[in-house]
């Protein structure tokens, strides 16, 4: 036997398999090959076996020229054998011949292969196993210790390479992302804080003007109250005051839940049957309720008590001195602050439409688009159409969120402690005894608000009605 040299080695055909084809299978080949081969393998001669196409396999085209055989190789015993031509590539020098020389080279019949799964992906179809017939390119028939490859699907938990990120979706609130949001709010904020600032210059611009001085000392923005109007706040007052706050931050939050939701979480359904509503146009509903039940014990003691003579105008006066203590706030010129005994006009204004006008008025449109209303009563919707108070009714709700941003920063603009003591303690001492307590009333709501949850109002609602998903 004698060594001759051996085919050219590439790639392994597996992840950590040794380079294929493999050499120490003992593959022959051709004289004209062997002059160009590096390794050497044991040989032996027999009469050359006819060239025959490969199964399932990409076809190989014909050799250039006469083809070269050499005897074949002496294999193991029941060893079946053939030869492919030699698979020809570009050539070694600029203007040469392909490499390898033309010529065909023999092989043995390999066994079947073993298909090993690759992450778990089922094997590759094997359409007929080879015969002592068949042949394979040389540089696709398997070793006897080799696999075929398998194109297995990408498996979800592939690590990415080290050094690449994975870029992440911007947080989206309704159809802006957050750093749209707050681009917006600071836009809105300077212009804000601008608008803020031409105003002050023209209001302390009206205050120069002939006639304005005077006008400002006629009207100082207070007029005398009835004999009988009490002085201070009682602790019922500080109560309902605080649950009027509480109750009315649940509306509006209910309120533009009601108004945006497009597909409910939730259903609420009377116990006895009737018109079923989404949970949160329940909670809505049912905070309403509470609402005005604070509203009218509110009234009823406002007038049994006398209070009554520090919201309701009880001169013409107090048009002159509104307009005298607007301006004064717009000059940042605080009018003189003596809520304990009586409020300023603009004031007494401002809580007789919010008592006697807003409040009515938003439960009077919430009212008709409630479940409550008769939609039978045909003549009775002609005169009170639905659309207008939806017209009506949202407008009213932003009034009452404007009033209460305005309200809030007044009262600290004009002196925190003393104003929360009024508020909050019923005295009229400067102690951070108001501000604690309104701090502990404020996490009450916050925390109100947070809990605005199917999770959460679905049990309660059940102790009135039917809760469903549908």
């Amino acid at each position: 036997m004698a060594l001759a040299p051996g085919i050219r080695q590439g790639l392994p055909r597996r992840p950590g398999g040794p380079p294929w084809p493999d050499v120490a299978a003992g593959v022959p080949v051709t004289p004209a090959a062997a002059a160009t081969h590096r390794v050497a393998v044991p040989v032996e001669t027999t009469p050359a076996a006819p060239v025959v196409e490969a199964v399932d396999a990409a076809p190989v085209g014909p050799p250039v020229g006469p083809p070269v055989t050499t005897p074949a190789t002496t294999l193991a015993a029941a060893t079946a054998t053939a030869t492919v031509a030699v698979r020809r590539g570009l050539p070694r020098t600029p203007g040469g011949d392909p490499w390898p020389p033309a010529g065909t080279v023999t092989v043995r019949r390999a066994a079947p292969p073993v298909v090993e799964p690759v992450d778990a992906a089922p094997p590759a179809p094997v359409n007929a196993a080879p015969s002592s017939h068949s042949t394979l390119p040389v540089d696709a028939a398997p070793s006897s210790d080799s696999t075929l490859p398998v194109d297995a699907a990408p498996s979800s938990d592939v690590t990415p390479p080290a050094g690449t990120t994975t870029r992440r979706e911007p947080r989206r609130i309704r159809s802006r992302t957050l750093g749209a949001w707050s681009w917006l709010a600071t836009r809105w904020g300077a212009a804000a804080v601008a608008a803020a600032g031409l105003i002050i210059l023209a209001a302390r611009g009206v205050t120069t003007l002939p006639g304005v001085p005077g006008f400002l000392e006629r009207y100082p923005g207070t007029y005398p109250l009835p004999e009988t109007a009490p002085v201070g706040f009682p602790l019922w007052a500080n109560w309902m005051h605080y649950l009027n706050f509480f109750f009315l931050v649940l509306i509006v939050r209910t309120g533009l839940q009601v108004r945006h939701e497009r597909k409910p979480a939730a259903y609420w359904t009377p116990t006895k049957g009737g018109t079923k509503i989404s949970l949160a146009a329940w909670l809505h509903t049912a905070v309403d309720v509470l609402w005005l039940a604070n509203g009218l014990a509110f009234g009823v003691l406002l007038f049994a008590t006398g209070q009554w003579a520090r919201i309701v105008p009880t001169s013409l006066e107090v048009f002159p001195n509104a307009a005298s203590a607007l301006l004064q706030y717009l000059t940042m010129d605080w009018p003189d602050e003596q809520g304990w005994v009586a409020f300023n006009s603009l004031q007494q204004l401002m809580y007789f439409l919010v008592v006697f006008v807003a409040a009515p008025l938003a439960a009077l449109t919430g009212v008709r688009m409630s479940r409550w209303w008769p939609q039978r009563a045909e003549r009775l919707n002609r005169l009170y159409p639905a659309p207008l108070a939806r017209a009506v009714h949202f407008p009213t709700m932003v009034f009452f969120v404007l009033f209460v941003v305005v309200h809030v920063f007044l009262v600290f603009a004009t002196g925190a402690r003393r104003n929360l003591n009024h508020m909050f303690g019923a005295n009229d001492t400067v102690t951070w005894g108001g501000v604690a307590w309104f701090t502990l009333g404020l996490a009450v709501v916050l925390g109100a608000v947070a809990a605005v949850r199917p999770l959460v109002v679905a049990p309660v609602a059940s102790l009135f009605g039917k809760v469903s998903s549908r």
